[in-house]
């Protein structure tokens, strides 16, 4: 089904393209393919009039807002800041005015933000979603979005996990549930009307 945007209706959410995540392994689709195709979907909303919103993670500098539940023996942990640059965006992504910068400090990007106030206060009615990981900050963001009633579209090739399996799982047994899935080439080409 061909895609159509209402632009002025649109932001692009981008989570966790910075430094300390895009530096670590990610499949299907390499952390620099991701970072492609998301500058090129910012590029398109911003010269449609769309809103751009960079979301970021990290931890409080004292590390007191951290989340420590109990997890089994063996599960892997997240949110671990460790680099100076952990929080720094990717430059393909960052300086552009008047983007949107939203810092988080757990999965979803709407949880203790302004991220929904800031896109309601913009007539956002539509989400376009990319980032890294797909099915931990994105899927997390997408779920909320939805109880929100934002539509959404998930830009499929600018999305990523930490594994193929954990990517395709989301794309194809939950994005369909509370969105659609498309690729940058049909977001760009229907954000130009074509």
């Amino acid at each position: 089904m061909e895609l159509t945007l209402d632009p002025r209706a649109c932001a692009l959410v981008i989570i966790d393209l910075q430094h300390g995540i895009v530096s670590q392994p990610a499949a299907p689709h390499a952390a620099g393919a991701v970072v492609a195709n998301a500058a090129r979907l910012a590029e398109a909303v911003r010269a449609a009039g769309g809103v751009v919103a960079l979301v970021r993670v990290t931890p409080s500098p004292d590390g007191g807002d951290a989340l420590r539940p109990a997890l089994d023996p063996g599960a892997p942990r997240t949110g671990a800041a460790t680099a100076p640059d952990w929080a720094t965006l990717v430059p393909e992504l960052a300086g552009h005015d008047p983007d949107l910068l939203i810092t988080k400090r757990q999965w979803g990007a709407f949880y203790g933000t302004e991220l929904d106030l800031q896109l309601r206060r913009r007539g956002v009615r539509t989400l376009l979603l990319c980032g890294i990981s797909t099915n931990i900050g994105v899927e997390s963001t997408a779920r909320d979005a939805y109880e929100r009633g934002y539509d959404q579209v998930f830009v499929e090739d600018a999305l990523s996990a930490r594994s193929a399996p954990e990517h395709e799982h989301t794309v194809s047994r939950i994005f369909p549930r509370i969105g659609r899935v498309r690729s940058t080439a049909e977001v760009v080409r229907a954000l130009k009307g074509a």
